[in-house]
């Protein structure tokens, strides 16, 4: 019996013993986000033959062209992506060369496409804007949980309209892309602020 209950007791204190050799010191996880790293600000010209419109945007982000190849009718046009792979977002653009009559259906879509985040979003503001070379359009700032923070669009009234909406391939976070979108709105900004129709 005594054999016994030394067997048992040397188990347990091997078991004991293995168990707490185990366990390290628990030290807490705090919260938080990577640090960002953003390149250094500078902008190149788009200026395609092609398109009727022109701007400068950032030299870190890949603009692809033509991407509308398959549409017809109204949305017919110079579409592009401005993609910005270090921060993981595209800025997707669409041109319409307007027929008579389209701007008040145009307009009213652009407001329907930022306004189609009500449930998620926190805010949605819309300011008018006019750059230097007389170009005007209307910049929408849409806060909270939603997939695109900011859209655009730029119109002459009678021939052109161009929209622009900025996307992330990421789960929105707002608090996690705030330093982000603080970076891009200057690049949105810089885009509008040099846009400028061809005569």
């Amino acid at each position: 019996m005594s054999k016994l209950r030394g067997t048992v007791l040397i188990t347990l204190f091997f078991c004991i013993f293995f168990l707490a050799a185990c366990n390290s010191p628990y030290t807490t996880k705090h919260k938080g986000y990577s640090k960002l790293f953003f390149p250094e600000k500078s902008y190149q010209a788009f200026d395609q033959a092609s398109a009727p419109y022109s701007f400068e945007y950032p030299s870190y982000a890949v603009i692809e062209e033509n991407v509308n190849k398959e549409r017809t009718g109204i949305q017919k046009g110079k579409w592009l992506n401005i993609r910005f792979p270090g921060q993981a977002a595209t800025i997707y653009v669409s041109y319409i060369a307007m027929q008579a009559k389209q701007l008040d259906t145009l307009i009213r879509d652009a407001y329907t496409f930022a306004n189609n985040h009500n449930n998620r979003a926190s805010s949605i503001a819309d300011s008018v804007f006019r750059n230097a070379q007389g170009v005007e359009g209307v910049f929408f700032t849409i806060g909270g949980e939603v997939a695109t923070p900011y859209q655009f669009f730029v119109t002459d009234s009678t021939h052109h309209f161009f929209r622009g909406a900025l996307y992330y391939d990421a789960t929105p976070n707002q608090d996690s892309l705030a330093p982000v979108n603080a970076f891009l709105l200057e690049d949105i900004q810089h885009i509008l602020n040099t846009f400028r129709w061809k005569k």
